[in-house]
């Protein structure tokens, strides 16, 4: 099939076209000022051009809305899972190449202050935060390369603070070289191509640590990837990336790092987090800042994860017809699961769906299931299933004891009692529960007004 490319610059040229990109003007400042902005309408894609203290123009909210994401790729929702989760599963190899534009001017040693518009978020954040950047490293024994997101506190000069939570890859790296005494190299790469950001913001589950995350990129992106070598570690970045920093993750130098805000919208605990030293700094001629914000680090992940859910539970729920998961529950906690019983033999899946769903993504911890004529991505529709299906004494499954995501406080620990809600009718009664149907009406065929003037 026929895809647009993928590069970050393309892909902010498709959002303006688009007209899904607000240009901010006048003068803003990092400290608090900026994200402020950008939480005021975290739906809509932002571009600083006047960032005080700095040339570098800044963009948020970049994936901040499903209509963003639509509009980069020029694809429907179902296309668009599709097209990922084909390219997940064919990868391609990328292709070196020997300059590119991000290295049009070069740094070393950098005070990051001085050069980079590293934004205090929100006002008892620990400090100055890289949240857009995505971490490149290699397994000095596979020679795989690892592609995540990890957030970096400014210490001093060229000094990070890199949180690296239990069970990821690059924790795993870091781990190795650490029982060595040896540094980790890292490269922390700012507005990659979007197959990049996307095979970044995989977890674990859908991506083997033996497989390499540019042969991932490169297959979600259709095309091989360019890259080109580092110039003071042992790896590879995109040619056509905004910014790039290279350095080494400390085996032993450690400081407090946070709180800063998750994802969730809570502070982080302080925690001792290993000190990241940038060796050299490089960049476009006018290179653009990517500042991610709460909001859009869960859609990141959505179109994945709902393409990996839909695939395991139509394998245990053939009934199935579409799985969502919601705003509300930030793209990763609650799930609506559409369903279509067409033979009293399709009773009961609906609830193994449920099943199956928490099975694929562990952090689920709310599933509600309703029939396929009810709009699984409006909650209203959701919630009119609710009041007029949903029996408790019959719909409403427990399961205690349950492993979910560690970050949400009101778990012990991340294990909480999940809770399914099977909200569609019993096989057959759908004759006796018909819906209304509204008759279609066109309103631009009328003459009407909001003049004040009088009835």
């Amino acid at each position: 099939m026929d895809h647009p490319d993928f590069s970050f610059r393309q892909a902010l040229q498709r959002l303006d076209s688009a007209g899904l990109l607000l240009k901010v003007e006048d003068e803003v400042d990092t400290d608090l000022e900026l994200t402020s902005v950008l939480f005021k309408q975290p739906e809509r894609a932002m571009l600083f051009n006047n960032v005080k203290g700095h040339d570098t123009r800044v963009v948020g909210n970049f994936l901040g809305a499903e209509e963003n994401v639509l509009a980069i790729y020029q694809m429907d929702v179902a296309t668009i899972r599709n097209f990922i989760t084909e390219g997940l599963t064919n990868p391609i190899a990328p292709k070196h190449v020997e300059s590119g534009p991000v290295q049009a001017v070069q740094r070393n040693n950098p005070d990051l202050l001085e050069y980079l518009p590293l934004p205090r978020y929100a006002p008892n954040d620990g400090g100055r935060y890289i949240s857009g950047g995505v971490v490149i490293a290699k397994d000095p024994d596979s020679g795989v390369f690892n592609a995540s997101y990890h957030r970096f506190m400014h210490v001093d000069g060229n000094k990070l603070a890199i949180q690296l939570d239990l069970g990821r890859d690059l924790r795993h790296l870091w781990e190795q070289a650490k029982a060595k005494g040896e540094r980790l190299p890292i490269a922390i790469v700012l507005g990659a191509d979007i197959g990049i950001q996307y095979a970044a913001g995989i977890m674990g589950a859908q991506l083997p640590r033996d497989m390499d995350e540019f042969h991932v990129a490169s297959g979600i992106c259709r095309a091989p990837v360019e890259l080109i070598d580092c110039k003071t570690v042992p790896l590879k970045v995109p040619a056509n990336a905004e910014i790039v920093m290279e350095g080494y993750i400390s085996p032993d130098e450690e400081v407090e790092e946070g709180p800063f805000m998750e994802f969730i919208g809570l502070y982080s605990d302080v925690s001792p987090s290993p000190i990241t030293t940038v060796e050299c700094l490089y960049h476009r001629e006018d290179p653009i800042w990517h500042v991610i914000m709460t909001k859009e680090s869960p859609i990141l992940r959505k179109h994945i994860l709902e393409g990996a859910i839909l695939k395991a539970v139509q394998a245990s729920a053939p009934c199935v017809t579409d799985v969502a998961l919601t705003e509300g529950g930030l793209y990763r906690f609650h799930l609506h699961i559409a369903v279509k019983k067409e033979k009293a033999a399709d009773e009961g899946y609906q609830r193994n769906a449920i099943f199956a769903a928490i099975a694929a993504l562990k952090d689920l911890d709310l599933i509600i299931v309703v029939d396929d004529d009810i709009d699984i991505r409006n909650w209203t529709d959701v919630e009119w299933a609710l009041a007029t299906r949903f029996d408790a004494s019959k719909g409403l499954i427990l399961m205690p004891g349950s492993r979910g995501h560690e970050y949400v406080p009101i778990s012990e620990d991340g294990v909480r009692t999940k809770l399914g809600i099977d909200a569609t009718l019993p096989f057959g009664f759908e004759k006796r529960h018909f819906r209304v149907p509204i008759p279609p009406a066109d309103l631009s065929k009328y003459t009407t007004s909001l003049d004040p003037s009088g009835i």
